[in-house]
Order: C-alpha cells, then sequence, then structure tokens
C-alpha cells in the first residue's frame, strides 16, 4: 500500500458520482451503443389477439423488402432447451397468451427497414375469448404456494373474527390500485452476437449473472459459454431484474444470421406488452381498536392477478404482517389468472400498494377514534415483530414520527378536514408511515487486487442502474482497505467478474459491500501475514465471498420511515397540487449522503406519481393497455413536483451488515401514495380509496 497517502473514512462522504462526467458527456455507453461492425437490427412482430393461435403467416411481402436479412417466426425459430419459463419460450409454438406477444421478428440491415418490414408481414389467428379484468367476486380466485420472495402466502394469528366483532371501534374498508409500468428511461435493449457456439449479451440488466443463467438455460448452453456485459443501466425499477423474452429474441435473431452483431431496442409502446408491470390490486382492510385507539386486530385480504402462462405473486400484505402491535392478526393473497402479460417486480413490490392501503386505513381510524394519526401509530408500536417475535436489530418509526412532525410544522394542524381555505384551494396535509425490510441476496464474491503503487482493483458483477453503486462500492472498498477513494478502481456489470446478485429489493449494497468487505480483511490479513504490509512486486489478489450473518435468525431488520405531504385541492375543478413532501428516514449508517438523498428524493416522487398519475388502462374488447407511451401514461413531471425535503436519523444497527447500513432504493416510494391521499381526505373530506386520486374522485 502507498505509505504517501494518509487513509481517510470514504463512508458517510457526500462524494460526486464517479460516473457522472462520464455519462452527461455522453461517454458513458448503454447496452443499445455498444459500438459494433455490420450490425443488424432487430424489429419484433407482436401478436394482435389477446388468446388463440396462429393459423398462418405471409411473410413474402416482408423478404422481398431490399435490405431484409430474415423473417423469424415460430416455423424457423430454433428449438429452445428449455421451455420451462414459458414468458421465455416464444416462438416454440402457434399459440398466442396475450395480445403483445411476440410472434416473430424482422432483422434487417436497418432499424428502420425492419420496423416497416413487419407491417407488411400477414398473420392469421383463430381467435378463442379471453379474460383480462380483475374483478371482486371470481369464482375462480386461487391461493399460490407462495409469494414474491418467498413469503407464505396467508398468516393468521389469534382469533380475528371476534376480536373485529367485539372492537369499540371497527374499519372494513376496500383499497384498489391500478396496474403500473416500471417505465425507466432507457428503454429495453440487447446486443446479441454468436461466436464459435457461444453468446455474447449487452444488455440494460439488473443482474447479468442471473440473465446469463437464464439464456444458458434456454438455449442449452453451459454458463461459462455466455458472457454477459451491462456496465451502464439507464434505470429499471424491477423490469431489469429478470430475463424477459426480448433477450431471448435478439439471442435467436443473431444465430440466423451468424458471426453478425443483431441489436435489438424496444419500443415504449413494446415496453408495455413484453417487460412486466405491477399487478392490479384489490385490498380489503379491517382494522378493530379499542377506544383508546390501541389495535386489537387487523386483516388485509388481498386480489391481484397473473398470467396464465406464468405465476407472478406480489406479497402485497406482508407489510401488515409485522407493522404495528395487533394480537389477532390474518393476511391473505388470491390470485386470478387471466389472458395477459407477466407481471414483474416493480419497486417496492409488495409494500408500496400494500402500505397505501394500511396506511389509508390507519388514517380513518385515527378519524374514527378521534386521535391524531402521528398519535395512533406510536400507541401502536410493537416491542418486537408481531410476525417472528424476534426483537428489530433497529426500529426508530417513532423517532421519524415526532421528528418528521416537528420539521413539518404537524403541530400547527386543526384536525377538522376543509377547514383550512387559500383563496380557491383547500389545504391538507396527511402523514404514514413508511417500513422495508433489510435483505440479503445469496451469491457474491469480490476479488481485489492490489499492485506496489498501491493501486486496488476491485472487481464485482454488480450493476449500477442509476441509483449510484459505481460510488457507493468504491467507497466501501476504500473504507474496508483503508485507503484513499482515488486508489480504488472498481469494476462491475460483467459476467467475466465474480458472481453477484440482483440490483433488487434495496439488497445491493449489503449484498456486495459485504462482499467487498470481506475480501478487504483478507487482502489486510494476507498482506500483514505474509509479506509484513508490504505489497510484492508482482502484486496480490484475493477472493472472498459474502459471509453469513450471524444476527439473521435473531432480530427482525427493517428499515422505517415517516412521510409526510401538503395536498392543495381546487375547490371548483378538483385539481389537486402536492406543493410540499417531507420524508424522515431511519435507514442505518448513510454511505453516501448526496446518493443517498437522491434514491429517496426520487422514490417519494414515484409515489406521488403513483398517488396522483400512473395508471395503465386496459381495454377489455382486446386485451391490451390503451395508453401506452409516454403521452398518456403520465409519470410526474417537473412541474408536477414541488418541494421535497429529505431527512434521515443517525442511526446505528450493528447486525445488519458490517457496513450498518440499510437499503434506500425502495423505502421512499413506500407510504407517499398514503400521505398524498391523507391530506387531500383533510383538505377535503372526501377519502379516496382507488388510486389515482383523479379530480372526478373529488366532484362530489
Amino acid at each position: 500500500m502507498s505509505a504517501a497517502r494518509i487513509p481517510t473514512r470514504a463512508i458517510g462522504v457526500p462524494l460526486d458520482r464517479l460516473d457522472g462526467r462520464a455519462k452527461v458527456a455522453g461517454m458513458a455507453a448503454y447496452a443499445f451503443e455498444q459500438p459494433m461492425e455490420r450490425p443488424a437490427y432487430l424489429h419484433p412482430l407482436q401478436a394482435t389477439i389477446a388468446a388463440g393461435r396462429i393459423a398462418g403467416v405471409d411473410s413474402g411481402a416482408a423478404t422481398a423488402e431490399p435490405g431484409v436479412l430474415a423473417v423469424l417466426t415460430h416455423h424457423n425459430a430454433p428449438k429452445l432447451a428449455s421451455a420451462d419459463d414459458a414468458e421465455l419460450a416464444i416462438l416454440q409454438s402457434d399459440e398466442v397468451a396475450f395480445r403483445g406477444q411476440v410472434v416473430g421478428g424482422v432483422i434487417a440491415e436497418t432499424p428502420e427497414v425492419a420496423r416497416n418490414a413487419a407491417t407488411l408481414i400477414r398473420v392469421d389467428y383463430q381467435e378463442r375469448a379471453h379474460d383480462v379484468q380483475l374483478r371482486p367476486g371470481r369464482d375462480d380466485l386461487y391461493a399460490p404456494e407462495t409469494v414474491n420472495a418467498g413469503f407464505a402466502t396467508d398468516t393468521v394469528h389469534g382469533d380475528v373474527d371476534d376480536a373485529l366483532a367485539s372492537a369499540a371501534v371497527a374499519l372494513d374498508a376496500t383499497y384498489t390500485t391500478p396496474m403500473y409500468h416500471n417505465s425507466p428511461m432507457e428503454p429495453h435493449a440487447t446486443i446479441a452476437i454468436w461466436t464459435d457456439d457461444a453468446l455474447i449479451v449487452y444488455c440494460g440488466s439488473q443482474g447479468v449473472h442471473r440473465v446469463r443463467g437464464d439464456v444458458a438455460r434456454a438455449f442449452g448452453l453451459d454458463p461459462r459459454r455466455v458472457r454477459v456485459i451491462s456496465p451502464h443501466v439507464g434505470g429499471g425499477f424491477g423490469s431489469k431484474g429478470r430475463t424477459h423474452a426480448d433477450v431471448i429474441l435478439a439471442a435467436m435473431a443473431a444465430q440466423l444470421v451468424a458471426g453478425r452483431p443483431v441489436k435489438l431496442a424496444l419500443t415504449r409502446q413494446q415496453m408495455f406488452d413484453l417487460v412486466g408491470y405491477r399487478t392490479p390490486t384489490i385490498q380489503r382492510i379491517r382494522l378493530g381498536a379499542d377506544a383508546a385507539g390501541q389495535l386489537v386486530a387487523i386483516t388485509h385480504d388481498v386480489i391481484e392477478q397473473t398470467s396464465k402462462i406464468k405465476e407472478f405473486a406480489e406479497q402485497t400484505a406482508v407489510c401488515s404482517r409485522t407493522m404495528y402491535a395487533a394480537p389477532n392478526r390474518r393476511t391473505t393473497h388470491r390470485l386470478a389468472a387471466l389472458d395477459v402479460p407477466v407481471p414483474t417486480i416493480v419497486r417496492a413490490p409488495g409494500e408500496a400498494p400494500g402500505m397505501f392501503a394500511l396506511e389509508s386505513a390507519m388514517d380513518e381510524l385515527a378519524v374514527a377514534c378521534g386521535l391524531d394519526p402521528v398519535e395512533l401509530r406510536i400507541r401502536n408500536e410493537p416491542d418486537a415483530d408481531p410476525e417472528s417475535g424476534l426483537p428489530f436489530s433497529s426500529r426508530n418509526l417513532v423517532a421519524c414520527l415526532r421528528e418528521g412532525a416537528r420539521r413539518f410544522g404537524w403541530a400547527r394542524r386543526d384536525p377538522t378536514p376543509g377547514a383550512r381555505r387559500e383563496g380557491g384551494w383547500l389545504v391538507g396535509t396527511g402523514v404514514a408511515a413508511s417500513t422495508y425490510p433489510v435483505y440479503r441476496l445469496p451469491g457474491n464474491a469480490a476479488t481485489i487486487r492490489v499492485g506496489p503503487d498501491g493501486r486496488h482493483s476491485v472487481l464485482i458483477g454488480a450493476a449500477d442502474i442509476g441509483t449510484g453503486t459505481w460510488t457507493a462500492l468504491t467507497q466501501i472498498a476504500a473504507d474496508a482497505l483503508e485507503v484513499a477513494v482515488e486508489d480504488v478502481e472498481l469494476r462491475i456489470g460483467d459476467t467475466a467478474l465474480p458472481v453477484a446478485s440482483i440490483a433488487g429489493g434495496s439488497s445491493g449494497i449489503t449484498s456486495w459491500g459485504s462482499a467487498i468487505v470481506e475480501a478487504a480483511g483478507k487482502l489486510r490479513a494476507r498482506l500483514a501475514s505474509d509479506h509484513a504490509g508490504v505489497v510484492p512486486a508482482e502484486g496480490l489478489e484475493v477472493t472472498g465471498e459474502m459471509p453469513d450473518n450471524p444476527h439473521a435468525g435473531r432480530f427482525a431488520m427493517h428499515a422505517f420511515g415517516a412521510q409526510f405531504a401538503e395536498a392543495r385541492v381546487r375547490a371548483d375543478s378538483g385539481e389537486v397540487r402536492v406543493p410540499r413532501l417531507l420524508g424522515m428516514f431511519a435507514v442505518g449508517r448513510i454511505i453516501n449522503p448526496k446518493t443517498a438523498r437522491s434514491q429517496l428524493l426520487g422514490g417519494m416522487t414515484m409515489g406521488l406519481s403513483m398517488a396522483l398519475h400512473e395508471h395503465s388502462v386496459v381495454d377489455p374488447r382486446f386485451g391490451h393497455v390503451v395508453n401506452h407511451d409516454f403521452a398518456e401514461y403520465h409519470i410526474a413531471a417537473n412541474a408536477d413536483v414541488g418541494s421535497v425535503e429529505v431527512h434521515w436519523l443517525d442511526e446505528e444497527d450493528p447486525y445488519v451488515n458490517p457496513m450498518g447500513s440499510k437499503g434506500i432504493g425502495e423505502l421512499g416510494i413506500v407510504g407517499t401514495a398514503a400521505a398524498i391521499a391523507n391530506a387531500v381526505f383533510h383538505a377535503t373530506g372526501i377519502r379516496v380509496r382507488d388510486l389515482p386520486i383523479t379530480l372526478d374522485k373529488l366532484l362530489r
């Protein structure tokens, strides 16, 4: 190590993004931008029916177009080695499972030629009746074996029905959330290249090793013969956490034009069909409390949808198992299998829609009990995790509520709905709690190399989807090695690097950082024991695997927060504005305050978008989303967002991981929509239980 430098503690420093200059200068190459020699271009052909089979394909006009290299259909598609994943087993039969399904593709010299030729292909169908509407009261609802992340589908503690029947105050309400689409700025894009029976894939991915495994299984390859590269990713929000049909289609097409790279970039409209979405939900919440507002019972029953070809069950009610103290609790999940695309993870799966329902219900209960909404939550703070009985490694929700209330000016609030009017605007304020588990995903390793010049190379196949991973992992490595940040060079986003789990579940820093700290400890120990602290001339390399957490079975580990919102509703038109949001969070040790604030602010903005704007509308006649572009699927823009304040407590938690950090990427969205809905109620006296909160729901 360099004796000339005095090591500095890197964790906690608000370091500028190390990849920031490359991104703003346009030098950070994303998947589709990788330079290739003589690339071919692929445009997907999609089904125009929601259910049925292909009766015939006429591609003559397309193949006759100048510049068309090949037309890919189920007649000439390569036979996949595995069809276990029905979402990825494309072009293996004539069956159509949903509108927008991939039924072919055109490969051409330019993207324009490919896209035009696709319009010339005639596909005839034998259509069958389809079912695309989620509704309560269906007779075909079923319970999945588990829900996402391996949680139990249903849980019961105590005698819920008796407790509800005898409660002094009871609430029974149903809340709904619509279908949401992830919509990252970078569309899903893939470059596939076959070389001597090996496959190289460039794609925007939240987990290159997961893509490698999926592709290898599909094509029957040894995973070592598949390399996936994804150094920069323009957002994902969950949609790039799993492999979708576009990657398989690009690899198939590359087999037809052997030796040439094939480039595929989905259009924005195609992304509404092919890369997942958050399931709509119908959530019934029942709460029972005594006269003092102490909960005696909670039930949270969820209905959501999945695809007939592949099950995905969002863990929507799981948050209600651990949030508040109540001796009697029940949660259930039921699915409707429909003729729709496959749902997937979207930022804060489960917690984002589930906490909208629970925290809206808690606000309604506070009104019914005549209690301040902050005070009601504090009264129902559990001493230990209600679900497991384990103590929390740290739980500072009460501190977040109190300090957030102080910063927001909550004490000046008149509790009477509709009491505050400024000009033509009704003004209200609302609060909601946030929570998200501390996830730790298996299968992580890091390699660190040091040269005699004191420079360290840190290698791990992690992903930066815009969250600041490039910077945060460099800081963790510098801190663990006790060297300056300038002495660390990080390499990520490539299956040629040590294995890493996906960027999902706010688990990245915990999982990857733990592996890096382990490798750094091994390197320092090796230097001290074998080399008297002096780096040998040939350098030194060690690999460390993420160790087990000895505290995992002893504590319940979660991040918490409190969201406060001010809403203004135009009295004559119902127009809603949110000029002020404030979030107070307890998220362990902050690795980088600058990128942490950015993540929490972004999550809160996404929660505002969820509350007021986003809603994918399915036409039941045809089975597809009709507002499938940014012109009609409105995401909160700059003009929609007012002041967003982000604060956090100094929280020490030595049990979660070696850094003491907790995930923050998803916590910010949780609770925001409920805080805004509660503020709208306080402004107007109208309770909106069905998102988004649009003016028609307020003009009563």
